[in-house]
């Protein structure tokens, strides 16, 4: 391996290893507190001390506003919701959320508003409905189609083991 070549892929291995493990834990990558605290910040009230506190109405629309963001998905990271996602499209949906909870409008008519947009792709959690019944009862499909296939297959080895055992001990050995 040629100098250069090796420098090239020693020096990406270390790159390829942390974006793995990012993606394989990406709340510890991306911890949900970090992209909050900035918007928490423009939220807060000045106190006499200098440091700053959030009102009880701001802490509960804050909660509401994370509840409602880790139900729906980043357009840009496609594998986080827009709480985890450090990406500026992320942040400014967090802030369209954080809007229309602050106009009254329910969760779920924030959720529609973002179906309407994107598509029920948004939603990490679709509705069991129509078409995406197949994402709920396929995988318990498979699984007892698998369960019975164990089932016949080891039956019929038992079943084979018993014939076979009872050949020898009958003498009809070239019978088996």
């Amino acid at each position: 391996m040629s100098r250069r070549l090796r420098a090239v892929s020693t020096g990406l291995l270390p790159l390829a290893v942390a974006a793995v493990a990012w993606a394989a834990a990406p709340s510890a990558a991306w911890p949900a507190n970090a992209t909050a605290a900035p918007q928490q910040a423009s939220d807060s009230v000045s106190t006499a001390e200098g440091t700053t506190a959030m009102s009880p109405t701001d802490s509960a629309l804050e909660a509401r506003v994370r509840e409602l963001s880790s139900q729906l998905r980043c357009p840009t990271c496609r594998s986080l919701s827009i709480q985890d996602s450090p990406s500026e499209m992320a942040q400014q949906m967090r802030q369209v959320v954080r809007e229309k909870l602050q106009a009254g409008e329910s969760p779920e008519a924030i959720k529609g508003y973002f179906v309407d947009r994107y598509g029920e792709w948004i939603l990490l959690k679709p509705k069991a409905s129509g078409f995406n019944w197949t994402v709920w009862v396929l995988p318990l499909l498979l699984l007892a189609g698998g369960v019975i296939f164990v089932l016949t297959t080891a039956r019929r080895w038992v079943e084979r083991g018993r014939e076979r055992e009872a050949a020898l001990l009958d003498g009809r050995e070239g019978e088996v």
